[in-house]
C-alpha cells in the first residue's frame, strides 16, 4: 500500500539535523559529516528507520547511513529515531538519512567512505521475473554494493519471502560474495544481537520464518 502524501514530512526533514538534502556532497567523505572517525554501515531501503534507530541507539561507536527513495517514509523514520533517543536520554548524533535511489548508490558512497557494513531488510520481493531487477540484492546492485565495501565487507540481508532468500542466494554466488551465515528460521536460530524490524514482528506473528544471510565480499 503507497503511504499517502504527509504535507509535514518535507518541513520536518529540512529542520533535521541529521537529514541530508544532498548525499551526492558528502561522497567519499561521510566522515566528515559524522566527524567521529567511527566505523560506517548503510542500510538501504530503511522504511519508517526502526531498524537503525535501535542499531544507533545499540552501537553509539558506530556511525550509519539510512537511506530509502520516499521522502514520507523518512520523516516517519526521523519521528521515530528521535522518539527513541529521547526515550533514552540521548541525542542522536550517529545516524543521517537521506533520500535517494538505491539503484544509484554508488553517486553517493564509495570505496573511500569504508563502509563495513550493508543492511538490507524485507525489501520487495518483485516475484514477477520482469521485476527482478528492481530487487535490492539484484546483481546489479550487488555489483555497486561489492565496488562500496572494502575486502571483508559484509552484507546482512532478511527477508520474509522463500523465493527471493533463494534467488539472492544465487545472485551473492555469481557476484563473488561469500554466504558465511545463512539460517532459513531466524528466530529459532543460534544468531545473536538481531533487531526486530516493524515488518519483521509482522511476518513472525502470522508464522513466516525469517530467512537471514551474511554475506562477506572475498
Amino acid at each position: 500500500m503507497r503511504m499517502r502524501k504527509k504535507k509535514w514530512a518535507e518541513p520536518e526533514l529540512n529542520a533535521c539535523d541529521f537529514f541530508i538534502k544532498n548525499p551526492c556532497d558528502y561522497k567519499g567523505r561521510w566522515k566528515d559529516f559524522f566527524g567521529s572517525g567511527n566505523p560506517i554501515e548503510l542500510e538501504v531501503g530503511c522504511g519508517k528507520g526502526t531498524f537503525v534507530a535501535h542499531k544507533g541507539l545499540l552501537n553509539p561507536q558506530t556511525d550509519f547511513i539510512a537511506v530509502d527513495l520516499i521522502s514520507n517514509m523518512l520523516a516517519v523514520g526521523r519521528r521515530n529515531i528521535v522518539a527513541l533517543f529521547e526515550e533514552n536520554s540521548r541525542e542522536c548524533k550517529n545516524i543521517a538519512l537521506t533520500s535517494y535511489n538505491v539503484d544509484k548508490i554508488s553517486e553517493i558512497v564509495d570505496k573511500a567512505d569504508n563502509i563495513a557494513r550493508i543492511y538490507i531488510n524485507f525489501c520487495n520481493p518483485w516475484p514477477r521475473l520482469k521485476h527482478n531487477k528492481r530487487r535490492l540484492t539484484h546483481p546489479t546492485k550487488l555489483c555497486q554494493y561489492k565496488d562500496i565495501l572494502p575486502p571483508g565487507g559484509e552484507i546482512h540481508f532478511k527477508t520474509d519471502s522463500d523465493l527471493l532468500f533463494d534467488d539472492s542466494l544465487e545472485y551473492f554466488k555469481e557476484c563473488g560474495f561469500e554466504v558465511t551465515y545463512l539460517t532459513r528460521d531466524l528466530h529459532q536460530s543460534d544468531y545473536t544481537g538481531n533487531i526486530v524490524t516493524e515488518h519483521e514482528k509482522m511476518f513472525s506473528d502470522e508464522g513466516i520464518p525469517i530467512k537471514f544471510l551474511i554475506a562477506r565480499k572475498g
